[in-house]
């Protein structure tokens, strides 16, 4: 890609859904950004058009800095210990919801065999937004400011999220979510604090 997008285009890969890229915008407009590489149709019915990789870190290169929970119309999965969390009431169980729904569409279309029980690229390329949303969508409570619960975080290893959750049972129940989800759960112990954790990557195969 030799220029940048117009103004236009730019509009449109703003509004891309967060989580699976979908785009809305004229045909022209679509046909544009498939032809510079930025998105793609999709080949099923009702052919629905979405950003490729590199459409995708063109919005995040325009995005603002992300703040989880706390950025006003724009979803975002609790990672847990947020500052500012969104209300827990029914519109959220319903946001939820349509997000992880939307994760396992974007797994279906972007695998080369349909299945949907693999992370695909996005949670690859957002390990602790994909594994909180796995854990939320599932029912598990994320820890507030001051309260219990489980907490998301990233690690120095390539492709692999720390899991924290101070009830044993309760951070069981974590690892089988996410193992059912796709993901490789393994529960290790912190040489210092000797607190058990989870450590999970996106399962390949």
């Amino acid at each position: 890609m030799t220029r940048p997008p117009t103004a236009a285009q730019r509009r449109v890969i703003d509004a891309a859904d967060p989580v699976t890229g979908r785009l809305r915008g004229t045909e022209a407009q679509l046909a544009a950004l498939v032809k510079r590489g930025l998105a793609f149709r999709h080949p099923r019915p009702p052919h629905d058009h979405f950003l490729t990789p590199a459409g995708h870190r063109i919005r995040e290169a325009q995005a603002p800095a992300p703040e989880p929970a706390a950025n006003a119309g724009v979803f975002a999965a609790r990672v847990g210990g947020e500052e500012v969390a969104p209300d827990a009431g029914p519109s959220r169980v319903r946001e939820v919801h349509s997000a992880w729904q939307g994760l396992l569409e974007l797994r279906r279309m972007t695998s080369p065999d349909g299945v949907t029980d693999r992370p695909c690229g996005w949670e690859r390329t957002h390990l602790v937004q994909a594994a909180a949303l796995a854990l939320e969508a599932a029912g598990h409570r994320p820890a507030g400011r001051d309260s219990a619960g489980y907490r998301v975080r990233a690690t120095p290893q390539p492709e692999a999220v720390a899991v924290y959750e101070p009830d044993a049972e309760a951070l069981r129940a974590c690892a089988a979510t996410l193992e059912r989800a796709g993901w490789q759960v393994g529960e290790h112990t912190e040489p210092r604090t000797r607190a058990r954790y989870l450590l999970a990557s996106p399962r390949r195969a």
